[in-house]
């Protein structure tokens, strides 16, 4: 049966040592614990931080754990924990809103939804559970953009692809957008992937308040907007929502 692999084995000492200490570690003080040349250090170094498990201040040049690794960290909460919290308020909302109602998470650069709550009606309807949304062009994604700095390192600068004539196709027009919306504390995508079609977000946060997905109403733009806004009573339903399974995962009040 193979050994270990070396270079992972050291990369993992590493990621350890990085999350046992309460300040950061210099390059010197890396080598030195883990008994490894600095030119070793420095390479296995280089490698976490260029793929976002490791992050380095720019005035000191030490080292700490970086934003991907964290996100890693809480992905089994995003999809078991999250779901399993949310499940009887995302049925509540669905029902008072009469729509479509979503849960969704940051995955590979765009939305994976976890949870979908038929709207309550007789019409056909397709379950969407684990399929992807964008990132620019939903409100769910936009909420994400808007919280968590891995999402928008994800999306890039863009352009991004257009799906109908109000998507939002450069960067500065999405971080406009993410501005507003971190202002207000909800988001909302009115015919911007889907003609005829719009949506209500608003951010879901752990108990540490990490952003750790999102929770919409999606609906026909008839019954979702009033004069080509969101309905208020719609964005306060989604917006308790929210708060309430963000509760339920130890957020406290907020």
């Amino acid at each position: 049966m193979p050994g270990p692999i070396q270079s992972l084995s050291r990369a993992a000492a590493i990621l350890r040592l990085l999350a046992g200490g309460e300040r950061r570690l210099g390059l010197s003080e890396v080598s030195t614990s883990l008994g490894l040349a600095k030119g070793t250090a420095h390479g296995i170094l280089r490698t976490l931080q260029a793929e976002g498990f490791v992050e380095q201040d720019a005035e000191s040049g030490k080292y700490q754990l970086g934003a991907e690794l964290l996100r890693l960290g809480q992905s089994y909460l995003d999809v078991h924990e999250l779901r399993a919290r949310a499940l009887v308020w995302a049925d509540d909302l669905a029902r008072a809103a009469g729509e479509t109602v979503y849960l969704g998470v940051l995955h590979q650069r765009g939305v994976l939804v976890v949870h979908h709550v038929f709207r309550p009606d007789d019409s056909r309807q397709v379950l969407e559970v684990g399929s992807m949304q964008p990132l620019h062009a939903t409100a769910l994604g936009k909420v994400l953009l808007s919280y968590d700095p891995v999402a928008r390192g994800e999306l890039g600068e863009g352009p991004f692809e257009a799906y109908t004539a109000r998507t939002l196709t450069t960067a500065a027009e999405v971080d406009a957008e993410c501005a507003l919306i971190r202002e207000r504390g909800w988001a909302d995508a009115v015919e911007e992937t889907w003609e005829g079609v719009a949506s209500v977000a608003a951010l879901i946060q752990d108990r540490r308040r990490n952003p750790v997905g999102a929770v919409c109403v999606s609906g026909a733009v008839e019954t979702v907007c009033q004069d080509g806004f969101p309905r208020p009573s719609l964005v306060a339903s989604v917006r308790s929502a929210a708060r309430a399974i963000s509760r339920d995962l130890g957020a406290g009040r907020f």
